[in-house]
């Protein structure tokens, strides 16, 4: 699709991370942005940057996400892309040990629900939201409707130790692009996935340098870790690409995950 202000969007976890890239990286092509997120701080500077709306929802509730595609779409008009980059990680073992009693101890199954519902479900529920939307709007050319793109991770194919819940949440994300891709078609909608390696998060900004260099050295190339603003460009390539549908695209520097 062209990419102007005659097209609107909308990123989950819009207002940090990935999500901040994505939405940026679209406003610089004058796409109107819609960014969701739960930190209301955060996406509303966000969004009063790159000239957008900030929506404060919630991906787990059917309500806050019907509330938070109800404000874009009167501000911006039915979007055309939608991109699913929310998301939580959690890691421990299925079954592992206490450190000090040596007590066998099990994977707490609310942490691996919390995983599901944000990262698998989250991501359906809103993209299944945007489709109902996208399935009305006039086509544009080539019969297009308007593109879904969902993150994913590397982890979906090579999960680490303590890695079950999250990789478990990811394979899910990508296994369900094919049939929703096909489940689409009739309606001209795209659905794509991108599975980041290990990138420059927030999350990882946290960690200690001499652990952010043992992970940047595990990539083949470039010796670095992901930026932000790169899955941003893939994203608006994606966009920009009508053949390019039922697709995922691994951007990792070619790593490939050891157990640990």
């Amino acid at each position: 699709m062209k990419l102007d202000s005659n097209i609107a969007a909308v990123v989950t976890g819009g207002a940090s991370g990935l999500g901040e890239a994505t939405a940026r990286a679209f406003a610089e092509k004058g796409v109107k942005v819609a960014i969701f997120d739960r930190d209301a701080e955060k996406g509303e500077k966000v969004a009063a940057e790159i000239g957008g709306i900030f929506c404060h929802v919630d991906v787990t509730s059917d309500e806050s996400v019907d509330a938070g595609f109800a404000r874009a779409r009167a501000a911006h008009g039915q979007e055309r892309i939608c991109v699913n980059c929310a998301g939580v990680a959690n890691a421990m073992k299925t079954v592992g040990r206490d450190k000090e009693t040596g007590a066998v101890k099990r994977y707490p199954i609310h942490q691996f629900e919390l995983a599901i519902q944000i990262n698998l479900i989250g991501s359906f529920r809103v993209l299944a939201a945007s489709a109902a939307g996208m399935a009305d709007a006039e086509p544009m050319a080539d019969g297009e409707k308007g593109l879904i793109i969902n993150t994913a991770s590397v982890a979906a194919q090579d999960g680490q130790i303590g890695q079950a819940a999250y990789t478990a949440s990811k394979a899910g994300v990508l296994g369900m692009a094919l049939p929703i891709a096909r489940d689409l078609m009739g309606e001209g909608i795209r659905v794509n996935t991108i599975l980041p390696g290990v990138f420059e998060t927030p999350m990882v900004a946290m960690m200690p340098q001499n652990v952010k260099d043992a992970l940047a050295a595990q990539v083949p190339f470039p010796k670095r870790l992901g930026q932000a603003a790169e899955y941003g460009r893939l994203a608006v390539f994606m966009a920009e690409s009508v053949y390019l549908n039922g697709e995922y695209v691994r951007l990792d520097g070619a790593i490939r995950m050891a157990p640990r």
